[in-house]
């Protein structure tokens, strides 16, 4: 009796340990497989705050300590320039991944419980086919482009007269202007009225509803007339001619030069114009407080949208700016994302940032300037 009663006995504590063997292998093999996957790359990259750096200062990153041989971030030569105080911040995005090497998902997973970050499509900073060299090249020109922009906005702004032109930069394959227009012409009228800058083209364009334009075309020295029907484009509901067009500027009144190594895009064109202006006018444009904004310019003073603004944001205040300038056009991206102690305005124009500065530096009431719920 005892023989058969110790025989089951035994058979089950064999099969106990099998058992537990048996989940010991899947809960490696699970985690094996975890690790294994959080380690592929994902098709994403992630956007997080950049460097900070004040125009009104030196070409070191806000909190960094100031290296030897650091130079101004504006400088106007030959001309007399004012005591600044404060800053006058311009915000920069550090993008993790590009389309040769892209962020796993460990790190993906992480970024999404960050609020100072974002995970985007690989697609939305490089487009398909770009590698990451081209879109530092594009964004090295972009660059350039916006403090040219800045300075004829800012000399607007001070009074100055600016020659500027509207330059065909690319024309789109397939597209109304194909083989009509070329790379280098110089536009400078539609339907023979006179346009200076890519905003008075594109207005002109969208006057006439779909209608042909007549554009009188400068190629080469020689003057030529071309007529093109613009296409509706769906996605931005206007009429589009499928050129990109630029703006260039005859010999400017005043030499600005920038120094600002590695950093790319058109998204500093506004603090670039603040900057200038504040260094040319006397006083603190700024009431000496620490102030930082973004968005595109062009000559007339339009702010445009840029990139990454809550990164931006957070970033601003990281470097203990308390006042920030947006652009409207980007409040869909400021509402819910504001990091507490920032105080962020809504402006349209150069003439509403500058009026936003004398507010906050008169002290005035500010409860009336527009912010993304006004």
């Amino acid at each position: 009796m005892t023989l058969y009663s110790e025989e089951p006995e035994n058979a089950v504590r064999e099969r106990m340990p099998r058992a537990k063997r048996v989940g010991y292998v899947l809960l490696v093999a699970s985690v094996a497989a975890i690790l294994l996957l959080g380690f592929a790359p994902s098709p994403y990259v992630i956007e997080r705050p950049g460097p900070v750096f004040n125009t009104l200062g030196v070409d070191t990153a806000v909190g960094q300590p100031v290296r030897a041989g650091a130079k101004p971030v504006l400088s106007i030569p030959g001309r007399k320039t004012y005591p600044t105080k404060g800053s006058l911040d311009l915000l920069t995005v550090n993008v993790v991944g590009n389309p040769e090497q892209l962020p796993n998902w460990f790190q993906v997973v992480t970024a999404w419980f960050r609020r100072s970050q974002s995970v985007v499509p690989v697609e939305v900073e490089f487009p398909r086919g770009q590698t990451a060299d081209q879109a530092n090249r594009q964004n090295a020109q972009a660059m350039s482009s916006s403090q040219q922009d800045a300075t004829a906005a800012a000399l607007v702004a001070l009074g100055y007269h600016v020659e500027q032109h509207v330059v065909v930069a690319s024309v789109e394959k397939g597209s109304p202007a194909a083989g009509r227009l070329k790379a280098n012409d110089r536009i400078t009228a539609v339907d023979g009225a006179t346009v200076e800058t890519v905003q008075d083209l594109r207005d002109a364009v969208q006057r006439k509803s779909g209608g042909a334009v007549d554009l009188t075309v400068d190629r080469g020295g020689e003057t030529r007339h071309v007529s093109i029907t613009p296409e509706h484009d769906a996605a931005s509901d206007s009429w589009i001619l499928g050129v990109t067009a630029g703006q260039q500027y005859g010999t400017l009144p005043v030499k600005v030069d920038f120094q600002l190594a590695d950093i790319g895009g058109p998204s500093a064109g506004q603090m670039f114009a603040l900057g200038i202006i504040d260094k040319l006018t006397p006083g603190y444009l700024n009431g000496g407080k620490r102030v930082a904004g973004t968005g595109t310019i062009d000559a007339e003073g339009n702010v445009g949208a840029i990139g990454g603004i809550r990164q931006k944001m957070f970033g601003a205040r990281e470097a203990g700016a308390t006042v920030f300038l947006a652009p409207r056009s980007n409040c869909d991206e400021v509402v819910g994302h504001i990091p507490a102690g920032l105080h962020v305005y809504a402006v349209k124009t150069l003439t509403d940032s500058l009026n936003v500065l004398k507010t906050v530096s008169d002290g005035g009431d500010t409860s009336k300037l527009a912010t993304c719920h006004s």
